[in-house]
Protein backbone atom coordinates (compact mmCIF):
# COMPACT_ATOMS: atom_id res chain seq x y z
CA UNK A 1 0.00 0.00 0.00
CA UNK A 2 1.29 3.22 -0.77
CA UNK A 3 0.60 6.37 1.40
CA UNK A 4 1.77 9.77 0.06
CA UNK A 5 5.71 10.87 1.40
CA UNK A 6 4.59 14.47 1.40
CA UNK A 7 1.54 13.76 3.78
CA UNK A 8 3.50 12.18 6.86
CA UNK A 9 1.02 11.09 8.98
CA UNK A 10 -1.53 8.65 7.11
CA UNK A 11 -5.35 8.59 8.15
CA UNK A 12 -6.72 6.14 10.69
CA UNK A 13 -8.08 4.81 7.08
CA UNK A 14 -5.41 4.13 5.61
CA UNK A 15 -3.41 2.64 8.80
CA UNK A 16 -6.53 -0.02 8.75
CA UNK A 17 -6.08 -0.20 5.38
CA UNK A 18 -2.37 -0.91 5.45
CA UNK A 19 -2.74 -3.27 8.41
CA UNK A 20 -5.59 -5.51 6.83
CA UNK A 21 -3.38 -5.87 3.66
CA UNK A 22 -1.01 -7.86 5.34
CA UNK A 23 -3.54 -9.37 8.18
CA UNK A 24 -1.72 -7.29 10.99
CA UNK A 25 -5.19 -6.33 11.72
CA UNK A 26 -8.30 -9.00 12.15
CA UNK A 27 -11.79 -8.54 12.37
CA UNK A 28 -13.91 -11.62 13.47
CA UNK A 29 -14.38 -13.28 17.39
CA UNK A 30 -10.96 -14.36 18.85
CA UNK A 31 -10.64 -15.64 22.23
CA UNK A 32 -7.19 -14.54 24.37
CA UNK A 33 -5.36 -17.36 26.02
CA UNK A 34 -6.73 -15.14 28.79
CA UNK A 35 -10.19 -16.33 28.62
CA UNK A 36 -10.69 -12.77 27.26
CA UNK A 37 -12.67 -12.20 23.84
CA UNK A 38 -12.84 -9.47 21.82
CA UNK A 39 -13.47 -8.80 17.97
CA UNK A 40 -10.70 -7.26 16.68
CA UNK A 41 -7.04 -9.29 16.85
CA UNK A 42 -3.73 -7.87 16.05
CA UNK A 43 -0.15 -9.31 14.82
CA UNK A 44 2.35 -5.80 14.54
CA UNK A 45 4.99 -7.94 13.23
CA UNK A 46 2.86 -9.06 10.33
CA UNK A 47 3.14 -5.28 8.92
CA UNK A 48 6.59 -4.52 10.59
CA UNK A 49 8.32 -7.29 8.66
CA UNK A 50 7.79 -5.39 5.50
CA UNK A 51 10.57 -2.13 5.32
CA UNK A 52 7.59 -0.01 3.87
CA UNK A 53 5.44 -0.37 6.21
CA UNK A 54 7.19 -0.31 9.08
CA UNK A 55 8.46 3.18 7.75
CA UNK A 56 5.14 4.52 7.36
CA UNK A 57 4.14 3.64 10.55
CA UNK A 58 7.22 4.77 12.53
CA UNK A 59 7.47 8.05 10.46
CA UNK A 60 4.10 8.93 11.37
CA UNK A 61 4.34 8.12 15.20
CA UNK A 62 7.53 9.92 15.21
CA UNK A 63 5.79 13.32 13.69
CA UNK A 64 2.91 13.27 15.98
CA UNK A 65 5.97 13.03 18.86
CA UNK A 66 7.42 16.06 17.49
CA UNK A 67 4.34 18.06 17.95
CA UNK A 68 5.53 17.69 21.56
CA UNK A 69 7.55 21.03 22.52
CA UNK A 70 9.10 18.73 25.12
CA UNK A 71 10.86 16.54 22.72
CA UNK A 72 11.88 18.93 20.06
CA UNK A 73 13.68 20.60 23.58
CA UNK A 74 16.08 17.33 24.17
CA UNK A 75 16.56 15.73 20.49
CA UNK A 76 18.85 14.78 19.52
CA UNK A 77 20.18 13.90 23.43
CA UNK A 78 17.86 11.36 24.41
CA UNK A 79 16.62 7.46 23.81
CA UNK A 80 14.37 6.11 22.37
CA UNK A 81 13.30 2.84 24.84
CA UNK A 82 10.99 0.24 24.21
CA UNK A 83 9.94 -3.07 25.45
CA UNK A 84 11.31 -6.19 23.98
CA UNK A 85 10.27 -7.86 21.58
CA UNK A 86 7.16 -6.11 19.91
CA UNK A 87 8.75 -2.32 20.49
CA UNK A 88 11.95 -2.72 19.28
CA UNK A 89 11.44 -2.35 15.30
CA UNK A 90 9.00 0.83 17.09
CA UNK A 91 12.11 1.95 18.87
CA UNK A 92 14.63 1.48 15.45
CA UNK A 93 12.40 3.34 13.38
CA UNK A 94 11.20 6.30 15.46
CA UNK A 95 14.92 6.64 16.72
CA UNK A 96 15.94 7.00 12.88
CA UNK A 97 12.84 9.62 11.95
CA UNK A 98 13.99 11.98 15.14
CA UNK A 99 17.74 11.25 14.98
CA UNK A 100 17.55 10.15 18.59
CA UNK A 101 21.25 9.63 20.20
CA UNK A 102 20.32 5.75 21.12
CA UNK A 103 17.51 3.00 21.44
CA UNK A 104 17.53 1.04 24.67
CA UNK A 105 15.03 -2.33 25.51
CA UNK A 106 14.23 -3.95 28.48
CA UNK A 107 12.96 -7.85 28.70
CA UNK A 108 11.00 -10.02 30.98
CA UNK A 109 12.63 -11.13 33.66
CA UNK A 110 11.88 -14.96 33.42
CA UNK A 111 13.71 -15.95 36.93
CA UNK A 112 11.98 -14.86 40.48
CA UNK A 113 10.28 -11.89 39.25
CA UNK A 114 8.58 -13.52 36.75
CA UNK A 115 6.91 -10.46 34.26
CA UNK A 116 8.61 -7.64 35.45
CA UNK A 117 10.99 -5.66 32.78
CA UNK A 118 14.48 -5.21 33.39
CA UNK A 119 17.38 -3.56 31.80
CA UNK A 120 20.23 -5.44 31.33
CA UNK A 121 23.54 -5.27 33.73
CA UNK A 122 25.73 -2.38 33.17
CA UNK A 123 23.28 -0.45 31.10
CA UNK A 124 22.96 2.94 32.87
CA UNK A 125 19.47 4.62 32.54
CA UNK A 126 20.30 7.48 34.81
CA UNK A 127 19.64 11.20 34.32
CA UNK A 128 18.70 10.39 30.58
CA UNK A 129 15.60 11.59 28.92
CA UNK A 130 13.45 8.59 27.64
CA UNK A 131 10.47 8.67 25.19
CA UNK A 132 8.68 5.13 25.40
CA UNK A 133 7.34 3.39 22.43
CA UNK A 134 5.82 0.67 22.12
CA UNK A 135 3.68 -1.57 18.80
CA UNK A 136 0.42 -1.52 20.53
CA UNK A 137 -1.43 -1.15 23.40
CA UNK A 138 -3.72 -3.36 24.64
CA UNK A 139 -4.26 -3.55 28.62
CA UNK A 140 -1.89 -0.04 29.62
CA UNK A 141 -0.20 -2.68 32.01
CA UNK A 142 3.33 -2.88 30.00
CA UNK A 143 3.24 0.74 29.21
CA UNK A 144 2.53 1.35 33.01
CA UNK A 145 5.28 -0.93 33.47
CA UNK A 146 8.12 0.83 31.67
CA UNK A 147 7.17 3.93 33.03
CA UNK A 148 7.92 2.63 36.64
CA UNK A 149 11.27 0.70 35.78
CA UNK A 150 12.45 3.94 33.50
CA UNK A 151 11.84 5.99 36.71
CA UNK A 152 13.13 4.01 39.08
CA UNK A 153 16.26 3.68 37.25
CA UNK A 154 17.01 7.03 37.68
CA UNK A 155 15.44 8.30 33.95
CA UNK A 156 12.56 10.81 32.78
CA UNK A 157 9.74 9.70 30.30
CA UNK A 158 9.12 13.08 28.25
CA UNK A 159 6.16 11.22 25.75
CA UNK A 160 4.96 7.92 25.31
CA UNK A 161 3.52 6.52 21.26
CA UNK A 162 2.41 3.68 20.01
CA UNK A 163 1.14 2.13 16.48
CA UNK A 164 -1.99 1.01 18.19
CA UNK A 165 -3.78 2.22 21.38
CA UNK A 166 -7.21 0.22 22.52
CA UNK A 167 -9.04 3.27 23.72
CA UNK A 168 -10.29 1.33 27.29
CA UNK A 169 -6.34 0.87 27.78
CA UNK A 170 -6.09 1.80 31.50
CA UNK A 171 -2.47 3.92 31.30
CA UNK A 172 -1.04 5.34 34.93
CA UNK A 173 1.31 7.92 33.07
CA UNK A 174 0.16 11.30 34.99
CA UNK A 175 0.97 14.58 32.62
CA UNK A 176 3.02 12.31 30.25
CA UNK A 177 2.12 13.02 26.72
CA UNK A 178 0.96 9.91 24.65
CA UNK A 179 0.79 9.95 21.35
CA UNK A 180 -0.68 6.83 18.89
CA UNK A 181 -0.90 6.17 15.37
CA UNK A 182 -4.43 3.91 15.36
CA UNK A 183 -6.88 4.51 17.82
CA UNK A 184 -9.27 1.54 18.49
CA UNK A 185 -12.75 1.31 20.15
CA UNK A 186 -12.61 -3.06 20.25
CA UNK A 187 -13.05 -4.10 23.78
CA UNK A 188 -12.23 -6.89 25.61
CA UNK A 189 -15.34 -9.27 27.22
CA UNK A 190 -15.62 -12.38 28.98
CA UNK A 191 -17.09 -15.61 27.72
CA UNK A 192 -20.38 -14.86 29.71
CA UNK A 193 -21.02 -11.13 28.41
CA UNK A 194 -19.39 -11.61 25.02
CA UNK A 195 -22.26 -10.40 22.72
CA UNK A 196 -20.80 -12.38 19.84
CA UNK A 197 -20.76 -15.70 21.93
CA UNK A 198 -24.56 -14.75 22.77
CA UNK A 199 -25.35 -14.36 19.06
CA UNK A 200 -23.84 -17.81 18.91
CA UNK A 201 -20.63 -16.91 16.74
CA UNK A 202 -17.59 -19.25 17.56
CA UNK A 203 -14.06 -17.69 18.74
CA UNK A 204 -11.36 -18.46 16.81
CA UNK A 205 -8.34 -18.89 19.70
CA UNK A 206 -5.15 -16.78 18.99
CA UNK A 207 -1.69 -17.14 20.90
CA UNK A 208 -1.24 -13.84 22.02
Amino acid sequence: MLISTVRLIPSQEEVCDLLRETDAMREGHFEFPNGQHSEHYFQMPLAMRYHDNARVLNVALSRKLRMEADVLAVLPDCAIVAPASGGIPVAFGVRAALDADQILWAEKNEGRNEGRYYFRQYLDVKGLKCILVDDIVRSGKVINDMVKLIHEAGGEVIAIGSLVHFNDAHMDIGDIPYYSVLDVDSKFHTFEDCPLCKAGEHPEKVWA
